[in-house]
């Protein structure tokens, strides 16, 4: 069954009369996860929107990079959007929930995030109303500064990119220990472990960047050890 269709028949059977947030409340478990994780991007896409004011068509195209949408689920994913811009429930009550539904696992959190700043910089442009809300959602998910820091520097030109922030190790940490952390990395983003932790497989192209960022910190790394 399409993803859409899911997630169609998931609002319809759990949001009626009750807001869009009330869906992250029930979808906890496979493969309700990966529904669940859609409607977070969409949703919290949604209020992002409304944090700069507008909508962008690079936006909207920025979202069909992360989900391939067929043209028969067009509506369904157009529905999700328009109930969580409508919902009176704002985008810390949607982060709240969301952040419930995974638990102590920062992993798809961390997915969830990339995903909204994809959709953040679709325009060419990091509002200072958009750097506020993301902010936001990563303390409500319980990121710490470093890691929303990391983040951040995946996708906007003119952050700070410390290799070793990227990677996440100390910079007095051993080599050993680097190369660890960015094998760690890469073993965790391969597709199949995205998937299994509730990322819908027309979302693992949100790894991508992050694999890029990945790489080019460890060879930054590894060209500064030779210096």
């Amino acid at each position: 069954m399409s993803l859409w269709i899911r997630i169609s028949a998931a609002i319809s059977a759990l949001a009626s009369g009750e807001g869009l947030s009330a869906v992250f409340d029930q979808l906890r478990t496979a493969p309700d996860r990966s529904v669940a994780f859609a409607i977070a991007v969409i949703a919290l896409g949604a209020k992002m929107a409304k944090a700069d004011g507008h909508v962008t068509r690079d936006e909207v195209t920025a979202f069909r990079e992360v989900f391939h949408i067929a043209p028969k689920d067009e509506a369904g994913a157009a529905r999700v959007f328009n109930l969580a811009r409508q919902d009176i429930a704002g985008f810390e009550d949607y982060a709240a929930r969301v952040g419930a539904m995974y638990a102590d696992d920062q992993a798809p959190l961390c997915d969830l995030m990339e995903g909204l700043f994809h959709i953040a910089l679709a325009d060419g442009e990091y509002h200072p109303n958009e750097d506020q809300f993301l902010h936001r959602v990563a303390e409500i998910w319980g990121f710490d500064d470093r890691r929303f820091t990391r983040i951040r520097a995946q996708f906007v030109p003119d952050a700070d990119r410390d290799p070793y922030d990227v990677i996440g190790v100390d910079p007095a940490a051993p080599m050993e220990d680097v190369r660890a952390a960015w094998k760690a990395h890469v073993r965790n983003n391969h597709p199949d472990m995205l998937i299994a932790r509730g990322v819908p497989q027309e979302a693992v192209k949100l790894a991508e960047k992050r694999m890029i960022a990945i790489n080019k910190a460890w060879e930054d790394i590894q060209s500064n050890q030779r210096s």
